[in-house]
Order: C-alpha cells, then structure tokens, then sequence
C-alpha cells in the first residue's frame, strides 16, 4: 500500500520480472494543513485581534500597562506605571467590547455554517434570509413600545427582555422560512432568497414606521439597530447576550456528526439512524437564539454568518467537526477586525461596525452567485 499523499511513479530500473520499480521513486504531493493546525492558527488570529482591540484607541494601551492593569484587577501589585485611568478603560470599556465581539462573531459564524447545513444551501445566512431582520424587529418593538425601563415586579429586566424578544423575532423568522423552502416546488435556493428578501423587506418597512412614530432617544437607538456596532458596550448590556449566546454555540457545535448525515438528504440522514426532526428543531432554536441575542445587544452585523462557513471551508474541510468550531473562531476574528477597522479608519470618531462586513460581504456574495452559476454552467441545463 503506498503511503498517503504521495504519488508512485515509474522508476529508473526494473525488478527482476520485468516490471518498473517503484517502492523508492514518489513525487511528493503538498501536504494539507490538519485540521487541529488550522484550529490552532485560528486561535491565534483571534487572540491576536483580541489584543489588538484591547490596546488600540483614542486611549492606547501598551502590552505593559495591560499586563499591570490585569494584575491591579486579580489584587496582585506589578509596580510599573499603571494608572485608575487604565484599569478603568481596560475593565468597564475595552473588555466587555472585546468580550461581546468574540461572542457574537461566534454566535453569528456558527449559526450561519448551521442553517447552510440545514437548508443544504451555501446561500444560507441570518441577514440575507431575514433571520436577524425578525430578530431586530422585535427588539425594536421592546424598545420603542416597552419604555426605556421594564419591570417585573421590583426586578428590572430590560437587559434581558431584548435578546429574548430578539430570539422571539429571530426564531419566527427562521420557522417560516425553513416551512416555505421545505414545502416549495421550486429551486429552493431562489425560494430562501425570495423569501429573505420579502421578510427583510416588511422588517424594514416596521422598523421605519416605529421610527417615523420614536422620539429623538428612541430614533438614535433604532439608528444603531440598522447599522450595528460595538460602541456604548457595558457589562450590563453585554452578560446577558453572552449567558444566551456561549451556551447556544456550545450546543450547536455539538450538532456536528447530525449535519453531516444530514448533507446526503433528509431521509438518506433518516436512513442511518439521525432524528431529522429533532436535529432541525434544536438546530433552528439554537440559531435563532445566537442570532438574537446577538442583535440585541449589537444590531444587525450582516454577512458574518455568510463569508465565514465559506472561508473555512475553503481552507479546512467541509466537515462539520471542523467547520463549526472554525467558524466560531474565525467569525471572532472576523467581527473584532472589523470593529478595530470601524474605530481606527476615522478616528477619534467610529464607523458602525455593519458597514464595514457590508462592505466585505456585498462582493463576496456576488463572487458566490457568480460561482455558483459558473459550476452550474451558466445556468443552461
């Protein structure tokens, strides 16, 4: 048996029946990257944006002054030059801002590379098929007709009434456009675009009337929700999407083997002993809860959950087992690049995060669609 990743070829002799000799002779093939490597240097990359976006700023901070402030916060003195300014920036502005980009990068890179495994369609993602339109939508509702403070009973629960009216939005969205593709006798790809563009299209239109009916606080705020961003973060906005977010990606990732089976058809995954309906119910939950938790607390973020499955495929293996944690890193990676771009391109003032994945992501779903008719063969049949 000849070893892996080579290739025998014809060699300078013969054996003594006659035959080439190749036991010595290989062309050796490029190695792939494994997948714990590529992990490894995704973990990296995200360490390294995350570092990044601790230290760079209107207030820089140095690898030194962050090191001190750390050990000032855990009751351990370093000495140095560590200022309360420092360790104010560092703790109540720079770490929940880093923490909730890691959290909903992952939140929205995993819940993307879920439901293109879902819906079997490399199309598939929260923005573009109106899953975080839904989600925004209803967190808008809690903010123009629930009041800046709700309450149940003494307890104040408007940190946590928008990401559970976000999944609400996030989830009902998902059912009826996963209902819609299912029952279609159509192309199910164009269907799920039709119908995100439809769904995004009545969000949109929701969202402007609370904004024609929103005083000026309720207008700014219903601003941000279009554009999305990491700006104004605070422990207090950020914990809740994190308790509702790290536990949903957990649990998607765990959906893994499921989604493999499921990409040789609902009933060959069936065949082989997968529950289909209860891989899609707890698939679909899982999302819509990542997804709206995540636009609660940053708004709209769109084509994370697009490039992201994309890119790791491209560079790994198609192999959920892979796929989801990668894109949980990588979409980490990928949200703190681009605040770190939104905060450094026009300082001291700040981009919305949105515009910038915008930006990246518009070409890149044109570069699919045009691959994709390219493999398609120009769409002729």
């Amino acid at each position: 048996m000849t070893a892996p990743l080579t290739s025998p070829v014809a060699a300078h002799g013969v054996t003594a029946q006659g035959r080439p000799d190749q036991r010595d002779v290989r062309i050796a093939l490029p190695k792939q990257p494994s997948g714990t490597a590529i992990l490894w240097t995704l973990g990296a990359l995200t360490a390294v944006m995350a570092l990044a976006n601790i230290a760079a700023g209107a207030y820089a901070l140095s690898l030194w002054q962050i090191l001190g402030a750390v050990a000032r916060m855990v009751g351990v003195n370093a000495g140095g030059s560590v200022t309360d300014a420092d360790i104010m920036i560092l703790s109540q502005i720079r770490l929940p801002r880093v923490a909730i980009g890691l959290v909903v990068g992952a939140g929205l890179g995993v819940a993307g590379a879920v439901l293109q495994g879902l819906f079997r369609n490399p199309l598939a993602e929260p923005g573009l098929v109106g899953v975080s339109g839904g989600a925004a939508l209803a967190a808008v509702s809690v903010i123009v007709f629930g009041g800046s403070t709700i309450l149940l009973g003494d307890i104040n629960i408007t940190s946590y009434a928008l990401p559970v009216a976000a999944f609400s939005g996030g989830l009902a969205a998902t059912l009826f456009l996963f209902t819609v593709s299912r029952f279609s006798n159509g192309d199910p790809v164009a269907t799920m675009l039709l119908v995100g563009i439809a769904l995004n299209a009545i969000t949109v239109a929701a969202i402007g009337a609370m904004q024609y009916v929103s005083d000026e606080a309720e207008l700014r705020l219903l601003t941000f929700w279009m554009m999305g961003g990491l700006g104004s973060i605070t422990w207090e906005r950020a914990l809740p999407a994190i308790f509702l977010v790290v536990p949903s990606v957990l649990w998607l990732v765990r959906l893994a083997p499921g989604l493999n089976a499921y990409q040789l058809g609902r009933d060959g995954a069936a065949h082989i002993g997968i529950d289909t309906g209860r891989l899609t119910a707890f698939g679909v939950i899982a999302s819509a809860l990542a997804v709206g938790a995540s636009v609660a607390v940053t708004g709209i973020i769109s084509f994370v959950g697009l490039m992201v499955p994309h890119l790791v495929r491209q560079i790994g293996s198609a192999d959920h087992r892979f796929v989801l944690p990668a894109s949980a890193l990588l979409g980490s990676a990928l949200v703190l690049g681009a605040d770190l771009a939104a905060r450094l391109s026009v300082a001291p003032a700040e981009l919305p995060i949105g515009l910038v994945t915008s930006a990246l992501g518009g070409p890149f779903f044109l570069w699919l669609i045009l691959r994709r008719r390219s493999t398609n063969g120009g769409g002729s049949r």
